[in-house]
């Protein structure tokens, strides 16, 4: 682990040539509370003992989106911060707010600040950039879906317990065997329904989850997820499982129930983000296992990549001029290797470069922490593909509601799994009308 002094003495390297000035205070909203706050705040602290021109200033605002919403009702107001952390399906919003954004591409240039795209994981920097590939926002807090699995419960029901599944059909035969055993009375669950088992699925499997490149080519975009036939299927094999006794449904939105369920021992697979690893290791009193997504052997292309969640730091316009010189030297900061990798080693977040990811394997942080490296090799099987690449779609965060409404209608039998994906295009392409609407 990166102690703190060598966060704060590498960064004063950055000081060279700053320009004397007052300092500037840089308001920063977040959205991250208890454990995370913390290691915001710790940030921030490292940041502002680098140099004495700019001061950041972190501030908790609630949940993602009461950070989104709350940010562009405070531009409205000309009361807006500096910076704003926007979770990944707010990012077609961000776009479209013409004159409220500064793109980080032209932030960092216009300051002569070193930056380098391709310095950033492909799947990461990719999700947040426009058509021409140039980067909008800061890549902070990145995650991906993986399995964490109960290896004492493997281990008693005969299964090897350093063997994750690999498919859906592995998923299938393990549980099936856990519950004959009596090891556990449930084989999986799963948090976050609609990013892990509909918009992570689809890009496993280098299918559609809509058109334009997944909202990337264009206002225009509609849903077509009801056209995938293996997601027809695996949901209706979610169904079927869930009657079965195979999977338990933990709720739609954030799947709040799948916590207790994996910790309790009544489910033997969790499927999770990446950055849940502190929870599930302080939670667990068993040993865990971890593996990437299972996927459909018979679709060709699977298994292609995973997609992102988390969220980015976008500079918000309206400020005076020279306090755009601290928030591109703070993006600076956070992109050194020694930060990046403390806060991916702490967190249990993605390290965004390929210099963090390297300097974390060096100090063998992986191998003291196996699964720890997992995330970042199922995010760079292959080279994102406009399935893969992301999603860029107005009212995202209304649409997930609809998902997940449709999701608990399928699981507990009242629709059919295509009538459920059929739902939620009719509704969800409704709402990317009215977001294309607004924006014309």
């Amino acid at each position: 682990m990166i102690k703190q002094s060598l966060l704060a003495a590498t960064a004063l390297t950055m000081t060279a040539g700053l320009p004397a000035q007052a300092q500037v205070e840089i308001q920063w909203w977040h959205a991250m509370g208890g454990r995370l706050g913390e290691l915001v705040e710790e940030i921030a602290t490292n940041f502002n003992a680098s140099q004495s021109d700019f001061v950041v200033r972190p501030s908790f605002r609630g949940t993602y989106t009461e950070t989104m919403t709350g940010a562009i009702a405070a531009f409205r107001a000309g009361e807006q911060p500096h910076i704003v952390q926007v979770f990944e399906v707010g990012t077609g919003t961000m776009m479209s707010a013409e004159g409220a954004i500064i793109p980080i591409y032209e932030l960092m240039a216009e300051h002569n600040v070193p930056f380098d795209p391709s310095a950033y994981l492909p799947a990461v920097a990719g999700y947040y950039t426009d058509p021409d590939g140039n980067m909008l926002s800061f890549p902070f807090n990145s995650s991906t879906p993986i399995v964490y699995y109960n290896r004492d419960v493997f281990e008693a029901a005969g299964l090897d317990p350093d063997q994750a599944p690999t498919t859906w059909a592995d998923v299938e035969s393990m549980s099936n065997q856990i519950i004959s055993s009596g090891a556990a009375t449930c084989g999986f669950t799963t948090r976050w329904p609609s990013w892990v088992q509909l918009e992570n699925f689809l890009a496993y499997h280098n299918l559609p989850l809509g058109t334009l490149q997944n909202g990337f080519g264009g206002f225009e975009t509609e849903f077509v997820l009801n056209q995938q036939e293996p997601l027809i299927r695996h949901w209706g094999n979610l169904a079927r499982w869930q009657s079965e006794g195979v999977f338990s449904w933990a709720g739609g939105g954030a799947g709040p129930d799948a916590g207790p369920k994996f910790y309790s021992g009544e489910c033997a697979m969790m499927m999770e983000s990446s950055a849940g690893r502190a929870g599930v290791m302080s939670n667990a009193e068993f040993n865990v296992g971890y593996g990437m997504q299972p996927y459909y052997a018979d679709v060709a292309g699977a298994p292609q990549n995973s997609i992102i969640g988390g969220a980015t730091l976008w500079a918000l316009s309206g400020h005076d001029a020279g306090d755009y010189e601290g928030v591109a030297r703070f993006f600076e900061f956070l992109s050194l290797a020694e930060n990046q990798a403390w806060w991916h080693q702490s967190t249990g977040y993605l390290p965004i470069t390929h210099a963090a990811a390297e300097l974390t394997a060096s100090q063998g942080y992986y191998e003291a922490n196996p699964g720890a490296d997992l995330s970042i090799a199922q995010m760079n099987l292959n080279p994102p593909t406009e399935n893969s690449r992301g999603l860029r779609f107005g009212n995202f965060v209304q649409i997930r509601d609809i998902i997940s409404e449709e999701m608990e209608s399928m699981i507990i039998g009242t629709t059919s799994a295509q009538e459920a994906a059929d739902t939620i295009v009719e509704r969800g392409n409704r709402l990317l009308r009215d977001f294309e609407d607004a924006m014309q």
